[in-house]
């Protein structure tokens, strides 16, 4: 059936003008499958196959018909010129320091990648190390991690194509600056971990990783041991678990430290397990140190045999713990005890421990000795997010960010004698930060929940409603901490509003919250969404009509069951690279692992969860849905595309209104955008779509 939809022109340059979009063919298949006695229908399942030339002429298709009806917006042009405009400044990372070696990654504000620096001590002028801008014509092989050898003589590192998580590793030779016969292939989301003269990384077998495809499922994972100079074929199997595929395992080797650590996280449990053995000895047992379904722990530092890191075990909030005698009588003891905020982050550096805490998703440092005794506090620029302190036991100056909605990320240099901080990098971003404001405010959920949402505006903003664009994420325990972006400029100068909440299944309140909004519990971080939109309304900051919803991965099913069951709230829905098939996630890639997070099928409580809020399988007919670009990329191999796919072509077949349900695919790019360029282009035709489809004009060039 080929479905012709007439768009109802909305108020561009004060004319209204009849639009249309020619939507490609797409036929249904009458696939049903039987889950706990239910019937499931899947009519779009041959999408999933994405090497299938028919899916290919479709995805073509529909990105097409999307540039089409994109194209017809007079102002985007303006818009991505704007945004690359604003972003056009100077990037610094924080430094580090090893083996007389200061290195650093800098961007000059155009460049698609990030350029590795190193600035050897007693030198003034640096040294490119890696430069990605010089690995293709067009941007799409980039840099995935970058390692230095613990004597600063090697650098392994990750190139990855397209945006595929898949990653071959290569080794250069710093004291030469020439690359090293190595090649490490079949490896995903996997850096390495240096000791003696190789490493150690994890792959998968050559039958499931050779061909890298983008949808099957990725279990089996391998860790290996790399000696420099031989071949990959020659490389030590350290350890496998044919029995548990689906499970990821790692080793690595703290600096100075005899331990050799091995992680195991499965996929359907929200813990890990830990285990070491001497690094030495290749054929000595295994000792458990740690174990359990619902707490994690990752050593983090060893002094002097003794194994530091945090915990949420016994503590949601997180503490600090040590590990005596990891391998003869592991003991666990309490080093610094949990409180009734968040312990967000650890950092070991000059011997000290630095701990980040986080009250209403706001950061605060202590300083610590490695017995638990407060000494002191960083003072921070104001209120906001901070991370870094990390370094040598022997340093005297360690190096942290800072940054916040309204405070360009600036790198400090942390004096450790005197406890006084200096700027190393600041960014000179063309920015006034009294133009913009960002308050928070909190919002009551359905059952009563506080829910922080903070709210970013032009200071001399008009009190009345604006266009507004409500994100979130509310999963995996991953915060969403004030920063800096300078790609909010154009949308906020225009007058427009961003509301960023702050949902259960986030970090932010620790691993209570998360779980709050996990497995049986999902419904709960739609219902703070609806909320926070219902609150935005109440309170005028917007209306139904100006009212936009956007997220990304997890955000990107956030939108669509949001907007599936409160579809009267948004005009307009952008839901990117999300998991919108909530019955299959598990069979592809490494989606198996999100059934920590999300639930097991096979569990029939949890199976009823998932099918009562899974995007794609609650689209309904006669239901007037927002103004939809469902946005994907071809080479995402962590959310596959497929989800995007079936999501739309079921949206493009229930709906029979005026507005557009679009798929916009990104070519050769991943979950993440693959470069600078593709990221512009993104974000423009984002913005340019909910402002067209709200009938707003911007005003260019900016006044």
């Amino acid at each position: 059936m080929r479905y012709i939809i007439t768009m109802i022109g909305l108020m561009t340059n004060s004319l209204i003008s009849a639009q249309s979009i020619d939507y490609p063919l797409t036929r249904l298949e009458a696939v049903v499958d039987t889950i706990h006695g239910r019937a499931i229908a899947d009519p779009y399942r041959w999408l999933e196959n994405d090497h299938d030339p028919e899916v290919e002429a479709w995805v073509g298709a529909q990105a097409d018909a999307s540039d089409a009806y994109l194209q017809r917006i007079s102002f985007r042009t303006s818009l991505l010129s704007r945004l690359d405009t604003v972003t056009n400044f100077t990037r610094y990372s924080a430094p580090w320091h090893r083996a007389g070696r200061t290195f650093y990654y800098r961007n000059d504000g155009r460049q698609n990648h990030n350029v590795l620096y190193m600035l050897r001590d007693g030198e003034s002028i640096p040294t490119v190390v890696l430069d990605p801008n010089t690995w293709s014509t067009d941007g799409t092989v980039a840099l995935a991690f970058a390692e230095e050898s613990p004597d600063g003589r090697y650098l392994a590192f990750g190139k990855t194509q397209g945006g595929s998580d898949w990653r071959d590793i290569y080794v250069l030779d710093l004291a030469t600056m020439q690359l090293l016969p190595d090649v490490i292939t079949r490896v995903k989301n996997s850096s390495v971990s240096w000791y003696n003269d190789g490493f150690y990384y994890t792959r998968y077998d050559a039958a499931a990783a050779d061909a890298k495809s983008l949808v099957e499922k990725n279990t089996q994972q391998i860790i290996s041991y790399h000696k420099l100079g031989t071949a990959q074929s020659a490389d030590a199997t350290v350890f496998t678990d044919p029995d548990n595929p689906e499970q990821f395992v790692s080793c690595y080797v703290l600096e100075r430290s005899s331990y050799l650590i091995r992680t195991v996280r499965r996929g359907n449990v929200d813990g890990n397990d830990i285990y070491v053995r001497p690094a030495g000895s290749a054929n000595a047992p295994w000792i458990k140190i740690f174990g359990s379904d619902v707490a994690s722990f990752y050593p983090q530092y060893d002094h002097e045999g003794v194994l530091y890191g945090t915990t949420t075990l016994d503590a949601p909030n997180g503490r600090v713990v040590r590990i005596t005698n990891p391998l003869t009588n592991p003991t666990m003891e309490t080093v610094v005890a949990e409180r009734d905020y968040l312990l967000d982050n650890v950092a070991f550096g000059a011997g000290k421990m630095f701990l980040t805490w986080m009250k209403d998703v706001q950061h605060t440092v202590e300083i610590a000795s490695l017995s638990g005794t407060i000494t002191g506090t960083v003072t921070l620029p104001g209120v906001g997010s901070v991370g870094g302190f990390g370094g040598q036991p022997e340093d005297t100056t360690l190096y942290y960010t800072f940054t916040s909605y309204t405070f360009p990320t600036t790198i400090y240099r942390y004096d450790v004698a005197t406890g006084t901080s200096s700027v190393w990098q600041r960014v000179e971003a063309p920015f006034d930060p009294e133009t913009f404001q960002a308050r928070q405010v909190f919002v009551t959920s359905k059952d009563g929940t506080r829910i922080p949402m903070v709210i970013l505006s032009r200071r001399d903003a008009p009190p009345t409603p604006a266009p507004t664009m409500l994100y979130g994420y509310g999963g995996f325990n991953i915060s969403l901490n004030p920063g800096f972006n300078a790609a909010y400029i154009p949308w906020l100068e225009q007058g427009s509003v961003i509301a960023i909440a702050n949902l259960r299944g986030g970090g932010e309140y620790g691993e209570a919250w998360h779980r709050a909004g996990m497995r049986r519990n999902k419904q709960n971080v739609f219902d703070d969404a609806i909320a926070c939109a219902e609150w935005l309304i109440r309170e005028k900051i917007t209306t139904r009509d100006l009212l936009a919803m956007n997220g990304r991965s997890n955000g990107g099913l956030l939108v669509g069951a949001v907007v599936n069951q409160r579809p009267d709230l948004f005009r307009v829905a952008i839901p990117e690279v999300g998991v919108m098939d909530m019955l299959r996630f598990h069979r592809f890639t490494i989606g198996w692992n999100w059934q920590a997070d999300y639930g097991e099928i096979d569990k029939p409580d949890e199976f009823a969860a998932l099918a009562a809020y899974s995007p794609y399988h609650n689209l309904r007919e006669g239901v007037d849905y927002p103004s939809t670009m469902t946005m994907t990329a071809d080479h995402d191999d962590r959310v596959v595309p497929a989800h995007s796919f079936k999501y739309a072509a079921q949206l493009q077949h229930v709906y029979r209104g005026p507005r557009p349900m679009l798929l916009r695919v990104k070519r050769k790019s991943g979950h993440g955008d693959v470069n600078r360029t593709k990221n512009l282009e993104g974000t423009a035709d984002k913005y340019a779509f909910m402002w067209y489809e709200m009938g707003v004009q911007p005003t260019y060039p900016v006044r």
